[in-house]
């Protein structure tokens, strides 16, 4: 998905991921492969391997999904992506980001 939105996606990006079997199938670490993206996937029992990706996700679940009842696997899908895309990577300020928004983070750095 971010491939389709985003376009051609820098050789070595990093992907963190849990344990979860989708991210540890064939099928997605070949997708990985096929996109030169390499894949960083926490320890069993170990969440401050990938604290960013932890954070993420736990703020996705108590500010989007757990909000809501969905009727459909494409329902939860536009959602959660418009979520993303239209707050968590605009306007969502960030502590990482000296609690700046994205944008804003990226506007003083030009």
């Amino acid at each position: 998905m971010a491939q389709q939105c985003r376009g051609r996606l820098p050789r070595g990006l990093i992907i963190h991921s849990d344990q979860g079997v989708q991210y540890a199938s064939g099928r997605f670490r070949n997708e990985l492969q096929k996109h030169y993206c390499l894949q960083s996937m926490s320890r069993r029992g170990n969440c401050y391997d990938n604290a960013k990706s932890e954070s993420f996700f736990s703020t996705l679940k108590m500010e989007c999904v757990y909000r809501t009842s969905y009727c459909t696997r494409a329902d939860a899908r536009n959602d959660i992506f418009e979520w993303m895309e239209s707050l968590y990577n605009l306007k969502r300020r960030h502590s990482a980001l000296a609690y700046r928004s994205p944008i804003d983070f990226e506007l003083m750095s030009n």
